[in-house]
């Protein structure tokens, strides 16, 4: 099998305390490794100075999703304690009356994680607080599952008023006060609230940063991803192709459809910002072989030998070892390249994952 379609070429060593428990002291105030593919040289810098770094007259693509408080602890009629996760992006769910349940009650049907003492099975019902529960309706494997929900009043605020952000399970804490801002990038939309995770390359922005970029004539578009808790799943089929990869929702209107056909039409250049604005484009192009308005579900799997149609240069963050994305970033800039180059950053003492530092690969 060739080197670059098993799944054990992409490991690498990391040090444990080099794994980002907590965001910057200050947005913005990371680090960023700028791998440069022409030169073959790598340089350390500061994410504040970006426009030092960029291609001149370049467009930055980001993904404008929020991050909802998706996590949310309730009660079996036993009183065992409960964890749900609810995975369905909220824009998505399609409320029904529960006329049955009583006056004002609505229902929906959605794809969660449940964590509990005892199995689920179906019918089981979790209580959140008086006007919001849910009843199991299909358990599946590792504790993924279809359920129903019930709910009087607005379904946002049960999440947002109870519900706790569902930091990845590499940072061994609680969320607490200080992630309510900063596990949200500075542009996040509040129509758009409804991933599980951050799109973690865009927490590095600050809005003064976005205006020197401005000022600098570098241009923004938004597109949208909800992301999905799979983007935590690690691969593992050993041939790499036999993986299936997780769907997610996105979205791209038409006038970041316009503002980015223009910059390709042009001839400037397409920065994604993260591996979720990264799969919006291509993950759209490769449904339409266009770039053009889209809204759907993409499941594209990007690894090496994917041949890009948009993204000329990427802003990530470092990612996990033996997953897509670090796949996908193979699949850009040459895996051994990438490793390498997490190699060095490594050394030069980068903290990496979710809050850590960036990379920008020219």
């Amino acid at each position: 099998m060739p080197p670059d379609f098993a799944l054990a070429s992409y490991t690498y060593e990391l040090p444990e305390n080099q794994i980002a428990q907590h965001p910057a002291d200050k947005r913005g105030a990371s680090r960023l490794f700028v791998v440069n593919r022409a030169s073959g040289r790598n340089t350390a810098a500061m994410f504040a100075d970006l426009a030092d770094y960029l291609p001149e007259n370049a467009l930055l693509v980001v993904n404008n999703s929020k991050v909802l408080p998706a996590r949310i602890f309730g009660s079996r009629p036993s009183g065992g304690r409960v964890e749900f996760l609810m995975l369905s992006p909220l824009p998505l769910i399609e409320p029904q009356p529960a006329p049955a349940q009583g006056s004002g009650w609505q229902t929906a049907v959605v794809e969660g994680l449940l964590r509990m003492s005892k199995r689920v099975k179906p019918g089981g019902e979790v209580t959140f607080n008086d006007d919001f529960r849910l009843e199991v309706a299909e358990p599946g494997e590792f504790g993924k599952c279809v359920v129903r929900l019930f709910w009087r009043g607005d379904l946002k605020q049960h999440f947002l008023s109870q519900g706790h952000l569902p930091l990845p399970p590499y940072i061994k804490r609680e969320d607490d006060a200080a992630d309510k801002d900063r596990y949200q990038t500075v542009y996040a939309k509040e129509e758009q609230l409804g991933s599980v995770a951050a799109p973690t390359a865009g927490l590095h922005f600050t809005d003064d940063l976005r205006t020197r970029l401005a000022e600098r004539g570098f241009r923004w578009a938004e597109v949208t991803l909800y992301v999905g808790y799979g983007t935590f799943s690690p691969v593992r089929c050993p041939d790499i192709r036999e993986h299936s990869m997780h769907k997610e929702f996105i979205e791209i209107t038409p006038e970041a459809a316009a503002t980015i056909a223009a910059a390709k039409a042009e001839g400037r250049p397409v920065v994604t910002v993260g591996t979720t604005s990264t799969r919006v484009l291509e993950g759209a192009f490769a449904q339409t072989g266009k770039i053009a308005p889209f809204r759907g579900w993409t499941d594209i799997f990007i690894y090496p030998g994917f041949a890009f149609k948009v993204a000329d240069h990427v802003i990530t963050n470092f990612h996990l070892p033996e997953s897509s994305l670090l796949m996908m970033i193979s699949a850009f800039a040459g895996r051994e390249r990438v490793l390498k180059a997490y190699a060095e950053a490594l050394s030069k003492g980068f903290r990496v994952f979710s809050y850590g530092d960036s990379m920008l690969l020219l």
